[in-house]
């Protein structure tokens, strides 16, 4: 009867530890890009990104200067980018965002954090001030024929994406 009630404990407390055990998300911090990796198996690169795991939440800061770089490390590390929660991009260079291309392909709709422009990468307007006229030129010859607009819509090179522009402290997440 011992034996049978300190099998039950043990079974008891193996359960409890399985599924409590495994409740508690690890918090990390994998680099899936940069120049620096002791990681073989991965291609060190100019730029930077990482996958922040932190209460549960899939948090992609960046994504790199390559976007096949970029797939290959995260296929290397096994990332799974369709679980992503959202993304972080810190700043529009290249070498911070060129891994969108891969990303937009396995996750079009993950919510991507950008900072607000006037204009740049992630759309908006260039202010007409851009433009700096020359009087001396004939019209023909003048950006929009020397009819220049308020402001100048730019694009960006991603068509797909949902991004969302920040241009203020903003939590994201608790």
């Amino acid at each position: 009867m011992k034996v049978i009630r300190g099998l039950f404990g043990l079974a008891l407390v193996s359960f409890h530890l399985v599924v409590y055990g495994n409740a508690v998300a690890k918090d990390r911090i994998t680099i899936l890009y940069d120049a620096f990796s002791d990681n073989k198996t991965v291609t060190k690169d100019w730029g930077f990104s990482a996958l922040v795991e932190h209460d549960g939440k899939h948090i992609l800061f960046d994504t790199g200067n390559n976007a096949a770089t970029f797939e290959h490390n995260v296929k290397a590390l096994g990332v799974d980018l369709s679980k992503l929660d959202f993304v972080v991009i810190s700043h529009r260079h290249s070498d911070h965002t060129t891994g969108l291309k891969y990303l937009l392909s396995l996750n079009p709709n993950v919510p991507i954090y950008v900072p607000m422009e006037s204009f740049g990468l992630f759309g908006g307007a260039a202010p007409a001030t851009l433009i700096k006229p020359v009087a001396s030129l004939p019209e023909r010859m003048r950006y929009y024929d020397g009819k220049y607009p308020d402001k100048i819509p730019t694009g960006y090179p991603w068509s797909d994406g949902n991004f969302v522009q920040v241009d203020k402290l903003t939590e994201i997440s608790p």
